[in-house]
């Protein structure tokens, strides 16, 4: 299991390639050689040499049975650290990797290196990384960093605004912790790299070539940074294993907001959100709900709630407009039901029909959140009609103008996958769409 819950099934190594194909005739052979798990997403970043020629010749059986997909990007100009990183790490999950290696062309990842990742990122809340220290290891290995697929989202990637050679990695590195995740320091034995001077390190940007070297984590300016690019990272129209098809990278949502009133299928959509394997959160205690609130409310962002990709369920819709404002890019989803049927389910939900009632006496924010949507913490048929009306209303008013970025799912009217799949550009399941709670 990955770090939310998703089992580990594909490790991919992710290396980026301009100019460094002599590094790349060393290094892919000893990768592929060594993780027998692994598949390497290789990004041709319009490369000037003949890394092309070198595949062909050398690795097409590679090609042929999976083990290595090759990607080329044509744009001109010059290498963009982190966008090639992103582009290469964005393709690796076209491929259905869930777990991300960014392995520079120069590194070589050791005998069972994939193996090590999946053992180290299930079960728990790690990014794995390289630390460099100086005297004991060959320079070229601090950019490995190895992530679950969930991780790389939730952060946004690395940074695009470092263009050239710099501190992408710690600054990815940083944001990872903040976010809640552990850092953990891969073994030295996976740790080893092509020698070569500086002439080529800075060969695409000289202008930095005297940028100190040093594994200082303070970036001025970035201390509160967490999650980056609002979805906009890594992408770019790319070749797969030769062929003439383009294949476009496109946005992703930075965060998924279900913003449908409670009681209007939210638990069916946390389900579906997650059997299209989208980390999603759906009211995982008072005390999880009451820290998003607090923390939006203060200051205008939530670490809590950055901790996940998709969330629903109260909080989330009292606050689609400051979400809307705190994560631009992100994709909303309004669920609506039958006006009386919703009003049923209310009714029952408030009764001690419902397991949990006894428990909103005592916990520290169902009645302060009941109050916020209705004024009062009593059923009242009428004054919670008006709220469910309004509450659609002024979803559908803020949204008039977007329409790519709300999507309205009437679940009485049998709304599901085809609506939820075309709204996010994913394969529909081979099953049916979760219908949870039915009262």
């Amino acid at each position: 299991m990955d770090d939310h819950g998703f089992p580990i099934q594909r490790v991919a190594f992710c290396t980026t390639c301009k100019g460094r194909t002599q590094h790349v005739e060393e290094t892919l052979p000893a990768n592929l050689r060594d993780n027998q798990h692994a598949t390497v997403v290789l990004v041709n970043y319009n490369s000037p040499d003949h890394l092309d020629d070198f595949v062909r010749k050398n690795h097409m059986r590679d090609v042929e049975s999976g083990r290595l997909v090759v990607y080329r990007f044509t744009e001109p100009g010059p290498f963009r650290m982190a966008h090639a990183k992103n582009l290469a790490h964005r393709l690796a999950l076209l491929e259905g990797a869930d777990a991300l290696v960014n392995v520079d062309a120069d590194n070589f990842a050791g005998p069972d290196f994939d193996e090590y990742v999946v053992r180290e990122l299930a079960g728990g809340d790690a990014f794995l990384w390289a630390h460099m220290r100086k005297g004991e290891m060959r320079r070229g290995i601090s950019g490995r960093i190895a992530v679950t697929a969930h991780a790389f989202l939730a952060a946004g990637g690395y940074d695009e605004a470092f263009a050239t050679w710099g501190p992408d990695d710690k600054d990815f590195n940083v944001r990872l912790r903040r976010l809640g995740f552990l850092a953990q320091e891969i073994d030295p034995r996976f740790l080893n790299a092509v020698s070569h001077n500086d002439k080529m390190r800075f060969r695409e940007y000289p202008h930095v070539a005297d940028a100190i070297v040093a594994e200082d984590f303070n970036l001025p300016g970035r201390e509160d940074l967490r999650v980056v690019n609002v979805g906009c990272f890594g992408l770019g129209v790319v070749y797969k294993n030769f062929g003439r098809d383009p294949v476009e990278v496109l946005p992703v949502p930075t965060r998924i907001f279900g913003i449908g009133m409670h009681k209007t299928a939210t638990t069916s959509l946390h389900k579906a959100l997650r059997r299209l394997r989208i980390d999603s959160a759906h009211w995982k205690s008072a005390h999880w709900a009451k820290a998003i609130w607090d923390e939006m409310r203060a200051h205008g962002r939530s670490k809590t709630l950055e901790r996940n990709y998709a969330l629903c369920d109260l909080p989330i819709p009292l606050l689609f407009r400051e979400l809307d404002a705190a994560y631009p890019g992100s994709k909303f989803i309004l669920t609506v039901r039958d006006e009386d049927e919703w009003v049923e389910s209310v009714r029952t939900h408030w009764s001690d029909k419902n397991p949990f009632r006894g428990q909103w006496d005592t916990d520290p924010f169902t009645h302060i959140v009941h109050r916020e949507i209705y004024g009062r913490v009593r059923f009242d048929e009428t004054v919670m009609r008006e709220r469910y009306r309004r509450h659609n209303a002024e979803v559908l008013a803020y949204f008039k103008d977007r329409p790519r970025d709300l999507l309205v799912m009437d679940m009485s009217k049998g709304a599901g996958w085809y609506e939820l799949c075309g709204f996010l550009r994913k394969p529909i399941p081979d099953c049916a769409y979760p219908r949870a709670n039915n009262s």
